[in-house]
């Protein structure tokens, strides 16, 4: 009944199995099995099962939700001072700390960009964690050390996988939900919608809907603000689930990070190969994210190229197209300034092409639920604060911990819907016939021979 569905709602949950009771009562399907009538192919099984192994940790930092935030380490921070004595026992035997260093073997993730937010109430807690992570002899990357604040001391403890397993289990829940509020607020809200939409509106103020690059951008662009406006109000608003109940930051706690996040959102930071070799993950094994995200911005370079070449036979006649010209000066002045090339015209071909590719691989983006639906992977709010001590730490206090009934669902919920509209978008470059009919004929006569037909654009 639905008095047996909303009884102890508000309620803690009293172990990590009954996180499965939410799977069976908010979406009609069974928790584990998810049939063939289950309308997606959902891997939360395997999450369920391996959520606590420190390999799925590390693994997710490289093919989970998030996989932005991790970078080579090649020497530590003062403000995590990690000592070869705390995690001898984690790396390769007779190898110490600092040749693992030099070998280009450590990762860190560092969440300083969450230092100085608020949290939403004193009920609701948020910290600004490190997380140390080492390529195993298994090609594993797994964590070795966290120290769950920015400032190292007495009351800052650095957490090792030889400590209580209850607490080096809390340690990386806490990564994890800082994790989730950075994904959801930096990496998905602002460097996706947020920024898209700086594009959309400069593309609706200067460029024609006959002109080439309005036809390349509307596909990836034109629910971008209508979207926007909806998770304003409905997610990030004053009444918004995520102000409300979902994460451990409210409305100035969300413009807060969103400013800390701007102070570091670099020009190249949107180009995807300069962002992979940035962090010094060119060659760790396993990192499919970058493995993939190539082929796509391989794809997306020789599509846009092929095309934008059709009009611009020079940089002479990129200078002289107007249109274009206040197109950037609008994202420039009117958008935000990321860097000086912003502010400069567009003077080559290679210009345009590279806000192009960086817009559109923009536009696609995540599976949450696969990882999100299982709570415990990814805290949506912490209801305790951070431990200060190693002391004894039990399951009970864990369960106090992490979100309740009532935050569990409304989360799971949203990230449900999610899921469920992005299964219903076309796929990328598929254009609609009717708006982008000249775009397509000339690409098929450029690169086919042939007259406007629905092809695959790119041969596998």
């Amino acid at each position: 009944s639905v008095i047996d569905k909303v009884d102890g709602f508000f309620e803690s949950w009293k172990d990590i199995a009954d996180f499965k009771e939410i799977l069976t009562v908010f979406i009609p399907v069974k928790p584990l099995t998810f049939d063939s009538s289950f309308p997606f192919e959902i891997r939360t099984g395997n999450v369920m099962r391996d959520w606590n192994k420190d390999y799925m940790f590390g693994y997710q930092f490289l093919n989970g939700c998030n996989p932005v935030m991790i970078r080579k380490c090649m020497k530590l921070p003062d403000k995590f001072p990690v000592t070869h004595e705390m995690v001898k026992g984690c790396l390769k035997k007779g190898s110490t700390l600092r040749e693992e260093l030099q070998a280009g073997n450590v990762y860190i993730v560092d969440y300083e960009i969450l230092k100085g937010v608020p949290a939403a109430s004193s009920e609701r807690h948020l910290t600004a964690p490190i997380c140390l992570l080492y390529k195993n002899e298994l090609d594993q990357i797994v964590p070795v050390a966290i120290q769950l604040s920015q400032t190292p001391g007495a009351m800052s403890p650095i957490f090792l996988p030889s400590d209580n397993t209850h607490i080096w289990m809390l340690a990386k829940m806490w990564v994890k939900s800082s994790d989730f509020h950075v994904h959801q607020l930096v990496t998905h809200l602002l460097k996706t919608h947020l920024v898209s939409e700086v594009f959309e509106l400069a593309m609706y103020r200067q460029l024609a809907a006959v002109h080439p690059v309005y036809k390349l951008l509307m596909p990836h662009v034109r629910f971008t603000i209508a979207i926007n406006a909806e998770a304003r109000e409905k997610l990030i608003g004053e009444d918004g689930i995520f102000t409300k109940v979902a994460l451990n930051i409210n409305g100035a706690g969300m413009g807060k990070l969103i400013q800390n996040a701007m102070k570091t959102l670099t020009y190249k930071s949107l180009c995807f190969p300069e962002d992979i070799k940035a962090r010094g993950m060119e060659d760790v094994p396993n990192y499919y994210y970058r493995d993939d995200g190539m082929r796509i911005w391989e794809a997306i370079h020789c599509f846009v190229s092929a095309v934008v070449k059709i009009y611009y036979d020079s940089d002479e006649a990129v200078q002289k197209d107007v249109e274009i010209q206040e197109f950037v000066k609008d994202v420039a002045c009117f958008g935000y300034a990321l860097s000086y090339h912003w502010k400069e015209r567009l003077k080559f071909i290679g210009k345009i092409l590279d806000n192009i590719y960086k817009l559109i691989s923009e536009s696609f983006f995540m599976f949450q639920f696969d990882w999100y639906g299982w709570i415990p992977n990814g805290p949506s709010t912490m209801r305790k604060p951070p431990p200060q001590q190693k002391g004894q730490v039990d399951m009970k206090y864990i369960m106090e911990s992490l979100p309740d009934r009532r935050s569990s669902s409304e989360v799971l919920g949203t990230v449900w819907c999610i899921l469920y509209i992005l299964n219903s978008l076309a796929v990328l470059y598929i254009y609609i016939y009717i708006y982008y009919n000249l775009l397509i004929c000339s690409y098929n006569l450029l690169i086919c021979g042939h007259g406007p037909c629905f092809i695959h654009l790119f041969p596998r």
